[in-house]
């Protein structure tokens, strides 16, 4: 077999891998200076690869990073954005606005931090698959980070699959997950303005448990600990386990991979064959993290079957422009 131009224009670029499956730097690359269709093509063929890339110091500004996502898709202009977002580029979403959400629902950012996770592992996520058509890419660069702490940690969900056992992925390929916003959330005693919030604006989807990936035709153990809560058509004590075992296998150490962020910093992921968690080590630290996320649109997932995710409540997260 031969091997396409994005293959060939990936071996070209300087990739160093940054860990047995998954992550890579690209170095030598500056995203400020429009690259070349070949380089876009080498970029999207290792990112194939190593599911999570890393560029440092970069220059892009807001307008930069939304042409940067341009070139691997549309980008996805959010419904809501808190006020820390840039005003005139609705493509761009700032971090920050998550420490507004806590007291928007009168709590402090811890306690709505405690309410939304009752396990560690709660907090890995994907972006997005309560909605029927989650995000193909994130693309996230740092503006301002802590000198020590909050770092990022990607996992592979097409490795975690290949390490289940046959006859487990064999069970897994039948399998649909209901993803749903707020699962795991613990109400508290008393008026809740979250939990109402939660209720008033359910967003849900069924997805299949292995989704087949639209461009390499890897699968992947489509599992989002901070979204699935049931696997359909089973019995709560089967699920239980189920679950259990899938979000072990999807956030064992030898599927990630941990980035040390700095001013200047981008992260490109497959939002579609990773799952991420975000740090957690520097909320008792006095230093600012200002970060700027960009996703591109994506398709509504398929399973082995051939089967489309199903829509349960709630509207598509995309908007194409001409709407």
């Amino acid at each position: 077999m031969g091997t396409s131009s994005g293959e060939r224009t990936a071996a070209a670029l300087d990739v160093r891998p940054a860990a047995g499956h998954i992550g890579a730097e690209i170095h030598g690359v500056d995203l400020t200076a429009e690259p070349e269709n070949e380089v876009i093509a080498g970029i999207r063929a290792a990112l194939l690869r190593w599911k999570v890339l890393f560029f440092r110091n970069q220059k892009l500004d807001h307008a930069g990073h939304i042409a940067f996502a341009r070139r691997f898709g549309e980008p996805i202009r959010l419904r809501s954005r808190g006020s820390a977002s840039p005003a005139g580029f609705p493509e761009v979403e700032t971090t920050a606005d998550r420490l507004e959400l806590a007291g928007k629902h009168g709590m402090s950012h811890a306690e709505w931090l405690e309410r939304r996770r009752h396990s560690t592992l709660r907090g890995w996520h994907a972006d997005h698959t309560a909605r029927i058509d989650p995000p193909a890419l994130t693309i996230l660069r740092a503006e301002r980070v802590p000198p020590y702490g909050g770092d990022t940690t990607w996992a592979n969900l097409a490795a975690a699959y290949a390490g289940l056992s046959e006859p487990v992925r064999r069970f897994a390929d039948g399998l649909r997950a209901e993803h749903r916003l707020g699962v795991g959330y613990l109400p508290r005693s008393g008026p809740d303005a979250y939990l109402r919030h939660l209720q008033d604006h359910q967003v849900a989807s069924a997805h299949p448990v292995v989704r087949v990936h639209p461009e390499s035709g890897e699968r992947a153990l489509y599992i989002n600990p901070y979204y699935v809560e049931n696997i359909v058509g089973v019995s709560r004590a089967e699920n239980r386990l189920l679950l259990e075992m899938f979000v072990e296998q999807v956030t064992r150490p030898e599927y990630t991979v941990r980035f040390r962020w700095e001013p200047g910093s981008v992260a490109l992921w497959d939002n579609r064959a990773t799952i991420h968690l975000a740090p957690s080590d520097n909320a008792h630290l006095d230093f600012p993290r200002i970060m700027h996320r960009v996703m591109t649109a994506g398709e509504v997932p398929v399973g082995v079957d051939g089967a489309p995710s199903e829509p349960i409540t709630g509207a598509p997260l995309h908007r194409p422009a001409e709407d």
